[in-house]
C-alpha cells in the first residue's frame, strides 16, 4: 500500500514539473495533486486537501520551488511518523541558493512555539486522520492563516515531531541576511496577514487555557525613595562608533524633571571607555564598569536599575541608536502618568547608520492592543521600542543574563499583571548597520535564538495557564 498523498503548490506546469515527476518516482507516493499557490496557506485549500486525502499520510509541500528528496528519505518520514505516533514530521534539509548547497537544521517544537513563522522547513508530513480531525473543527476561513491555524489545531491533540536528519534538498529564494528579516512582521503591506494570524494564535490560546483576559493589576506609581525621576540606560560592550551618539542624545535631553543617563560597560576593549569617561563632565551621566564576571545585556540592566541612583522609570537607549529628538523622556515619563503603567512601549523609524529612513520605515506594532496585545505578545518574535520599565517593579521581576531576548522575557513577564502603555509617535532612531549584533547570524546562532524565546513562550504560556486555573478554583 502506498502510504502518503502529496500536495504542492501550482503557479505553471513549467514551476512544478520537477517537483511532481520526483514525488511521482517514490514508492510510497500515492498521489501528487496540485493546489492554485495563490491559496495554497488559506482554509479553502486544506479543506480541499482533507477532501482528497486518502492515504495515512499527507505531504504539504510549501515552496514554489523544486523539491527533491534524499534516497529513501520518505520512508524515513513515514518510519518516524509510525514509531512515535506523531500528527506531524518534519526535518533538517539542504538549501540550494544559485548552486551552493548548505545544510540547514531547524528547531524542535514546543508549548510556546507559537510563531506564526516558526521554521519547519518546507516539507510537511501530517497524519491524514489528525489532518482532517483537525480541518473539521475550522470554523473561521483564513485568506493566509490557513497552514498556521492548522500547525496549532493539530499540536492541541499530537505531537510535532522534528527529524535530525536532511531529509530534503530545496531551493532557498529569500537570500536576505537575518538582519534584513527581522521586521517583516510589522512591515505595513503585511498587516492583513498578521490580522489573521492573530485571530488563530488568540482562539488557539483560549483552547488551551492560556488566554488572559483584559484585566490587569493596578500600579501605584506614587512610590517614594527616588532622587531622579527617570534614567536612561545604556548597556554597552565594544561600541567605540556608536556610544558617543547614544550618549549626547541621552544627554540632550529637555524635561521638567530630574533625569540621569546610566551607562553600563561591560569591558570593552575597543577604545568605548574613552569615550565614556568624555562625557563624565556632565553630572548627568553615571559610569558603572562591570567586573570579568558573565553580565551579558540583562545583567547590566540589572546593574543599572539597581543602582541606588537609578531613576523611578528606566528607559532604554541601545548603545547604537539613539533618541528621535530632545523630547523622547519627557514623553514616556507623560505616558507613564497619564495611562497609569507599569511598562511603556514607544514607536521607532529604521535608519542606516547616516540616520536615513530605511525600509519598512517606522515601526508601531498596532496589534498591541489594550483588549488582546499582552496575549499577541506570545506569538511575535518582539514589544517594539524603546522601552521603558517602573523601576519598582522592575526590580521584582530582574532581566535573564542573556545577550538575547532579556527585553523580551521581561515584557512578557510585565504584561502577564500589568497593562503595557503605547507611544505612536517616533520617538527613536534605530539604526541598522553591519555590527548591530543581528544583523548576519548564521543559521546555529538563528537557531540558538530561536530555540530560546520559544523556551521564554512555553514557561510565560505555562505560568498564564496555571494563572488562569488558580482563578477558575476561586470562582
Amino acid at each position: 500500500m502506498r502510504r502518503i498523498d502529496c500536495f504542492i503548490p501550482y503557479v505553471s506546469e513549467e514551476q512544478a514539473a520537477s517537483t511532481m515527476a520526483n514525488l511521482k518516482a517514490e514508492n510510497e507516493v500515492s498521489g501528487v495533486f496540485p493546489i492554485d499557490a495563490a491559496s495554497f496557506s488559506g482554509t479553502a485549500s486544506l479543506r480541499t486537501i482533507a477532501s482528497m486525502a486518502t492515504a495515512p499520510f499527507v505531504m504539504i509541500y510549501t515552496k514554489t520551488t523544486g523539491l527533491s528528496l534524499g534516497a529513501y528519505s520518505l520512508e524515513r518520514f513515514l518510519s518516524v511518523a509510525e514509531d512515535t505516533s506523531a500528527s506531524m514530521v518534519y526535518s533538517d534539509h539542504i538549501k540550494e541558493v544559485s548552486g551552493e548547497r548548505t545544510f540547514a537544521p531547524v528547531i524542535d517544537y514546543q508549548l510556546g512555539s507559537l510563531r506564526d513563522d516558526f521554521d519547519f522547513g518546507s516539507v510537511l508530513i501530517y497524519r491524514t486522520s489528525a489532518l482532517k480531525e483537525a480541518v473539521g473543527r475550522m470554523e473561521e476561513d483564513y485568506l493566509y492563516a490557513g497552514l498556521y491555524d492548522l500547525r496549532l489545531k493539530v499540536s492541541r491533540k499530537g505531537s510535532l515531531v522534528h527529524i535530525n536528519e536532511y531529509l530534503y534538498y530545496e531551493v532557498e529564494t529569500d537570500t536576505r541576511r537575518s538582519g534584513e528579516k527581522v521586521f517583516d512582521y510589522v512591515d505595513p503591506k503585511n498587516r492583513d496577514v498578521q490580522i489573521e494570524m492573530e485571530k488563530v494564535c488568540t482562539g488557539h490560546l483560549k483552547d488551551i487555557g492560556g488566554y488572559l483576559e483584559p484585566e490587569f493589576e493596578p500600579v501605584d506609581l506614587n512610590v517614594p525613595g527616588f532622587g531622579y525621576e527617570a534614567s536612561v540606560v545604556i548597556p554597552c560592550k565594544n561600541r567605540v562608533r556608536t556610544i558617543g551618539d547614544a550618549i549626547s542624545s541621552a544627554l540632550g535631553q529637555k524635561t521638567s524633571f530630574k533625569y540621569n543617563v546610566i551607562v553600563v560597560d561591560d569591558n570593552s576593549t575597543d577604545g568605548t571607555v574613552e569615550v565614556i569617561k568624555s562625557f563624565l563632565r556632565d553630572p548627568k551621566l553615571i559610569y558603572i564598569a562591570q567586573d570579568k564576571s558573565y553580565h551579558a545585556i540583562g545583567g547590566n540592566w540589572n546593574a543599572a536599575i539597581h543602582h541606588p541612583e537609578c531613576g523611578k522609570f528606566a528607559i532604554q537607549l541601545d548603545s547604537d541608536d539613539v533618541y528621535y529628538d530632545d523630547t523622547t523622556v519627557q514623553r514616556f515619563v507623560d505616558a507613564f502618568y497619564a495611562q497609569n503603567r507599569a511598562m511603556v512601549v514607544g514607536t521607532y523609524r529604521i535608519t542606516d547608520f547616516g540616520m536615513n529612513t530605511s525600509p519598512p520605515g517606522i515601526i508601531d506594532p498596532r496589534e498591541w492592543t489594550p483588549e488582546n496585545g499582552r496575549n499577541t505578545a506570545l506569538r511575535i518574535n518582539g514589544l517594539g521600542a524603546p522601552r521603558g520599565f517602573f523601576v519598582p517593579v522592575l526590580r521584582k521581576i530582574n532581566f535573564p543574563v542573556t545577550k538575547y531576548g532579556e527585553d523580551y522575557a521581561v515584557g512578557l513577564r510585565v504584561s502577564r499583571e500589568y497593562q503595557i502603555g503605547r507611544i505612536y509617535d517616533v520617538v527613536y532612531n534605530c539604526r541598522r548597520w553591519d555590527d548591530n549584533s543581528d544583523a548576519s547570524l548564521d543559521i546555529g546562532k538563528i537557531n540558538a535564538n530561536n530555540l530560546y524565546k520559544d523556551k521564554l513562550r512555553t514557561w510565560e504560556l505555562q505560568a498564564r495557564i496555571k494563572l488562569n486555573e488558580k482563578k477558575q478554583k476561586k470562582s
